[in-house]
């Protein structure tokens, strides 16, 4: 698939998804402000209710004190009936409870239109007594009322009392605190947790208590619901699974992307591989074929001189060609997990050295030298020999191959202890370098640096993967230091044996 298409198929779905949870997002803070209003006008209404329900308690007070002030102070009404025009039962015992004083010729009186006045009359009488107690209390109230402490007219007890009986009516049954305040929000009386729940950022719900009274007088009543939050999420979680599967398929989809683009990038490599191993296995195939026409030629046979020059032909293009086959052989091998080691004591010094002596005659080849410094005091580590030998080795050769054609090669070798439990191989070269962008990639399988591709330099892209591998393989770390154009330095950290 071209990476054109991959990448428009990545923006159209990113921006589906994108879009579906762009809209679940907008659907449930909508939801959430819904909720929100739906609480606040519930309890609105029911502390409203409170404060009605208070007011008529404070009516109720004042009307009962004034009923015992007028039962004190005042008895009865007394009717004369002398004129009364009828019976009729008493005139209905002068309206059930009055005292009655009849007079001595009552059972004469046979008007009943007289006794429907006096009906009239007695209805009149208890009429205006009961407005003008009612107009005694109304004026009570809007002098009086207000200098009653507010811890009587609205007593804790009461206020929770009614508040919980309002919320429950209206389907809100939540833990709340309350607090009753001053004009100006000076604190008259709270519940114990309102101060610490108003502390941590929660608004209280607010109402004016006994509104009739002057305003510098004015008492507010403050709830709060600690658990409010909670009460919200509930009734909107059912959008939470949809939100996270939509960012699931979402983080699904771009690791699917990633993984598509690994593998057009691995494909690209495996082509550049292909090219390159055909023309690393062309060389050295191509002049045993050169050398085996050779010894065909009978001239050639019956000199020994060149029958050596061809026999060393064929020996050293077989091993060239043997180690490039090795080197495929043992990725393949570690990538299967399949890889056997023999971990021993080794000296390090010892190993590198030998490395180097083996490596001395091929830098002096191209005009170069090599040097050691092996001032490791404690060298011994835990290896597989064959495999750390081929570790500097490759490192080595890689130095040959990226040397640079104006300057005589020079490389060195050195070992150190950094710390008591670890140890250092540092391999050093003045080759043409690295570059910055490369420097992060040049231990991944099949990477070469852009100076790779290059076929007058040989190889895979594996050396470097096969050192890495290793040296993780035996506890160690392994980094590269480069400045492009001035030489490489290669640094392998390995763990003391103990």
């Amino acid at each position: 698939m071209k990476r054109s298409i991959i990448w428009i198929l990545t923006i159209v779905m990113t921006t589906a998804l994108l879009g579906l949870l762009a809209i679940e997002v907008v659907y449930m803070e909508n939801m959430v402000k819904m909720r929100n209003e739906q609480f606040g006008e519930i309890v609105t209404r029911s502390i409203h209710e409170v404060s009605t329900m208070l007011e008529q308690n404070e009516t109720k007070y004042y009307l009962d004190q004034d009923l015992q002030e007028a039962a004190a102070y005042r008895t009865a009404p007394q009717v004369d009936f002398g004129d009364l025009a009828g019976d009729s039962i008493a005139a209905d015992e002068a309206i059930k409870g009055m005292t009655i004083k009849r007079p001595a010729n009552f059972n004469t009186l046979k008007d009943l239109n007289d006794s429907y006045l006096l009906k009239q009359e007695i209805l009149k009488e208890q009429y205006l007594y009961q407005q003008s107690l009612l107009n005694e209390v109304i004026l009570t109230i809007l002098t009086q009322s207000s200098d009653r402490p507010i811890s009587e007219r609205a007593d804790s007890t009461t206020v929770r009392e009614y508040m919980e009986i309002e919320l429950e009516n209206n389907g809100l049954e939540l833990p709340f605190e309350f607090a009753v305040t001053r004009r100006g929000g000076t604190l008259v009386y709270s519940t114990a947790q309102y101060d610490s729940i108003v502390n941590a950022g929660v608004q209280p719900y607010v109402q004016v208590l006994f509104p009739g009274d002057p305003a510098g007088k004015q008492h507010y009543l403050n709830v709060v619901f600690p658990t409010k939050g909670g009460y919200i999420f509930s009734s909107i979680k059912f959008i939470v699974p949809s939100i996270a599967f939509t960012l699931i398929l979402l983080a699904v989809f771009i690791y699917t992307i990633i993984i598509a683009f690994k593998q057009k990038r691995l494909s690209e490599i495996k082509n550049d591989f292909i090219n390159n191993m055909t023309h690393e296995f062309k060389t050295p195939i191509s002049s045993i074929s050169i050398a085996a026409q050779m010894l065909s030629d009978d001239s050639v046979r019956k000199s020994p001189e060149m029958l050596r020059h061809v026999a060393t032909v064929i020996n050293d293009e077989t091993k060239r060609l043997r180690f490039q086959v090795e080197k495929v052989l043992q990725m393949s091998m570690f990538d299967r997990d399949n890889a056997t080691m023999r971990l021993e004591e080794e000296d390090a010094n010892a190993l590198v050295e030998s490395v180097v002596s083996t490596f001395k005659l091929k830098v002096e080849k191209y005009g170069g030298s090599i040097t050691t410094e092996l001032d490791a005091e404690d060298p011994i580590v835990n290896v597989d020999r064959m495999h750390m030998t081929n570790v500097v080795f490759n490192l080595l050769d890689n130095a040959i191959k990226y040397r640079r054609e104006d300057e005589p090669l020079h490389l060195k070798v050195s070992t150190t202890n950094p710390s008591e439990t670890t140890l250092q191989i540092v391999v050093e070269d003045n080759g043409i370098g690295i570059r910055k962008e490369d420097l992060k990639r040049i231990f991944e399988k099949f990477y070469r640096a852009s100076t790779g591709n290059r076929h007058d330099v040989k190889g895979f892209g594996l050396g470097l993967a096969y050192v890495h591998k290793m040296v993780t393989l035996f506890g160690g770390s392994i980094r590269a230091e480069s400045n492009y154009g001035s030489g490489t330095r290669f640094i392998i950290t390995l763990p003391l044996y103990s």
